[in-house]
C-alpha cells in the first residue's frame, strides 16, 4: 500500500515537471539579426494574452541572457554595455508569452551601413582591378561597375570583409575598346548607392562592329572580320531590355518586325528586324 507521504511526494514531482513544461512550450521566439552601429535597439513589449503582465519573458543576446526589466512598456537594450564592437554580429532572441507580438521598434539599427573609404584603386594588365578599403563596418557587397552606353553598369560583385582594417579586393573585369572607366559601390540600409571614385584607362581591345545593319535571323560581332565577343544589350523603342549577354553571335529570331537599339563594346546603335 502507498503511503500518503509517497503519494504527496509524487505529486509534487509531476506538477513541478508540468510548470517547466510550461514554461518551455507556452513561450514563443522572436528574433533579428545584424551587425552592431552603435545604436540602441527598442523593444515594444505588449501586454500578455490574459492582461495579466507583461509579453516577454526574457531576451537572448549572441546566447547570454541580458539583465532587463520585463514589466517596462519599451525595453531598450544597449549592446555597448555588453562589451559588443561596432560592426560585429548580433544575434537578438525574445522570449515570449503565447497570444501576443512584441516588436523590434527599430530593426534597421542593425542594418549594415556603408562605411568604406578607398584608400588605394588601380588596374593591372588592362583588366584586372584591385582596390583597398578602410572603416568598413559590417559585411556588404562591394558591385563593380564600368561606365558605358551612356551609363553606369554593374559588371560584377566582390564581397566585403567588413572589417575597418585595411582590406584588399581584386576583379577581372572585361574592358571594351577605347577609354574604360570603372568604380566601386555599395548600397546600404538607405537603399542608396554610395560610389568610390573612378579610375580610368586605355585598354588595348580592338573595336568591335556588328552586322548586318538588317537583321533577320542573326547579329554577329566582329573586330578586322575575326569574330569577337562582346556585351550587349536589346531594347525596344520603351527602353525594354529583350536580351542581353556576353557573345560573339545574337539570335534574334524571337524579335518581332520593327525598330530595336543595341548597346554593345562601348557603343549603342539603332537596327532594323524584318
Amino acid at each position: 500500500m502507498v503511503s500518503s507521504k509517497s503519494i504527496m511526494t509524487y505529486l509534487r514531482i509531476f506538477f513541478f515537471f508540468l510548470f517547466i513544461n510550461n514554461l518551455l512550450f507556452c513561450q514563443e521566439r522572436l528574433s533579428i539579426e545584424g551587425y552592431f552601429q552603435g545604436k540602441s535597439i527598442y523593444i515594444e513589449n505588449p501586454v500578455n494574452s490574459d492582461g495579466f503582465g507583461f509579453c516577454v519573458n526574457k531576451v537572448a543576446v549572441n546566447g547570454d541572457v541580458v539583465p532587463i526589466s520585463t514589466r517596462d512598456e519599451v525595453i531598450a537594450l544597449n549592446l555597448t554595455i555588453l562589451n559588443i564592437k561596432v560592426g560585429s554580429p548580433v544575434l537578438i532572441i525574445i522570449y515570449h508569452e503565447k497570444g501576443c507580438s512584441p516588436v523590434f521598434i527599430n530593426p534597421e539599427v542593425l542594418r549594415t551601413k556603408s562605411t568604406f573609404e578607398l584608400s588605394e584603386i588601380k588596374i593591372i594588365d588592362n583588366k584586372k582591378l584591385e582596390f583597398k578599403t578602410v572603416k568598413e563596418q559590417g559585411k556588404l557587397p562591394f558591385l563593380i561597375e564600368q561606365y558605358k552606353w551612356d551609363k553606369w553598369v554593374k559588371v560584377g560583385e566582390v564581397q566585403g570583409n567588413g572589417s575597418p582594417s585595411t582590406q584588399s579586393y581584386s576583379y577581372m573585369l572585361s574592358p571594351h575598346s577605347g577609354e574604360n572607366k570603372v568604380r566601386v559601390s555599395q548600397i546600404d540600409n538607405t537603399n542608396k548607392k554610395r560610389p568610390s571614385k573612378a579610375i580610368t584607362f586605355e585598354s588595348n581591345v580592338l573595336e568591335i562592329y556588328k552586322s548586318p545593319t538588317k537583321v533577320k535571323t542573326t547579329i554577329s560581332f566582329s573586330s578586322k572580320g575575326i569574330k569577337s565577343k562582346t556585351h550587349f544589350e536589346i531594347f525596344d523603342a520603351y527602353g525594354n531590355v529583350l536580351k542581353q549577354g556576353y557573345s560573339s553571335l545574337v539570335n534574334c529570331t524571337s524579335l518581332v518586325n520593327g525598330l530595336y537599339y543595341i548597346n554593345y563594346d562601348n557603343k549603342t546603335e539603332k537596327f532594323i528586324k524584318n
